[in-house]
């Protein structure tokens, strides 16, 4: 079997998160949580207490440092049970504690860091519009300076936790249309403010912290959440696609991998205790291959998401070995799980069994973050490719 090395720390903790999850992550209750769409908010509260959201925060703001290789591990495990709890980790995690170490200003650090570590604070990103998709620097929502404050208006899409979230990273047209890239602006918006409305979308996935339609009318904040501070304001383009969005990539690879993971474990079982014609169905050489052909792919899907992460944790470069994670993993993750819902028949279909909820969410991940047709441009186009 080939190997990653995993250290005593990460795997350590790796234990505590599986013990965690046995005990307050059922999956009755994981199943319940997709059904009904709910956020389990004291289930949070314990990973927050177990100290998984302080992996992304320096020890100086009260976290434990960061730890690229542990956060990924805490994704992985987190999705191959519950994804209504993975992406509020993630939220807070990554999009809060990430993105404020890496672009908050000094007064941002101080104090939003400390509450990601101790409280869980959750980040909903605010990107795409109703006609912006992955052209995110053509975005049509605005903010203007007022006398100390920023006043936002605009419609965006596709903003996953909205309504669980403390805050919108929200992307905002701040300078004249002329100026693409040089006119964009990451601002602070708290999800209590006035003027902000949120319009649910039913999702075949990703159940738990809800999808939204985020309106935001005349929506007025002090020039203190503009992300960066000062120097912030018309330099959201730099800020977006910095080291954040490299590491944006191999989150959406750990959660694909953590789907698949799951998925395999459970035809793996499936395939022993299932009789047919008097033998299990893993004695027949088509099941067999299925499952070998599974198990041989999400190997390489975790040598390849545990890599990525580790040139990112070694603050390299990292722009094309994520793009190719985020790619491989994803698009095969999504097989893996198609083929293990095959080996399952009929049963791989109902909603007595998760197969069916890991397909519905693993259907998703080669668009999150990027869709692989991106990534694809975005790794020919870092390798010099010529047009």
């Amino acid at each position: 079997m080939l190997t990653f090395d995993e250290s005593d720390h990460i795997a350590m903790l790796r234990d505590s998160v599986r013990r965690f999850i046995d005990r307050e992550m059922p999956r009755e209750l994981a199943r319940k949580w997709d059904r009904e769409n709910h956020f389990p908010e004291g289930v949070y509260r314990g990973i927050v207490q177990l100290g998984l959201t302080g992996l992304t925060v320096a020890e100086e703001y009260g976290g434990s440092g960061r730890d690229i290789t542990a956060m990924i591990m805490a994704i992985e495990e987190l999705a191959a049970r519950s994804m209504a709890v993975a992406g509020a980790y993630i939220q807070s995690a990554c999009y809060a504690g990430l993105n404020i170490t890496d672009v908050g200003s000094e007064a941002q650090k101080r104090e939003l860091l400390p509450r990601v570590a101790a409280e869980g604070l959750i980040f909903a990103y605010a990107f795409s519009e109703p006609d912006v998709g992955a052209d995110v620097a053509s975005v049509r929502s605005t903010a203007l300076r007022r006398d100390g404050t920023v006043v936002v208006n605009g419609q965006k899409r596709w903003c996953s936790g909205a309504k669980i979230a403390h805050y919108i990273y929200t992307l905002v047209r701040s300078g004249p249309v002329t100026e693409r890239h040089n006119n964009l602006s990451l601002i602070l918006i708290p999800t209590d403010a006035p003027g902000l409305s949120f319009q649910p979308q039913e999702t075949l996935g990703l159940r738990g912290g809800g999808t939204y339609d985020v309106a935001f009318d005349h929506v007025i904040v002090s020039a203190d959440n503009i992300v960066g501070g000062e120097e912030g304001w018309n330099t959201g383009w730099k800020k977006l696609v910095g080291p954040g969005l490299d590491i944006e990539k191999i989150e959406v690879a750990a959660m694909a991998l953590g789907i698949s993971r799951a998925a395999v474990e459970d035809a793996w079982t499936y395939s022993q205790d299932r009789k047919q014609f008097g033998k299990p169905i893993c004695a027949n050489q088509s099941i067999r291959h299925m499952l070998a052909e599974v198990k041989t792919k999400w190997e390489a899907c975790r040598l390849m998401t545990y890599s990525a992460a580790k040139v990112v944790e070694q603050q390299k470069t990292a722009d094309v070995e994520t793009a190719m994670a985020k790619l491989f993993v994803c698009d095969t993750a999504r097989d893996i799980v198609l083929t293990c819902q095959q080996i399952m028949g009929a049963y791989g279909y109902v909603a007595g069994f998760d197969m069916e909820r890991y397909v519905r969410d693993i259907l998703v991940m080669p668009i999150l973050g990027g869709s692989s047709a991106i990534q694809k441009n975005n790794i020919a186009n870092r390798l010099g490719l010529p047009r």
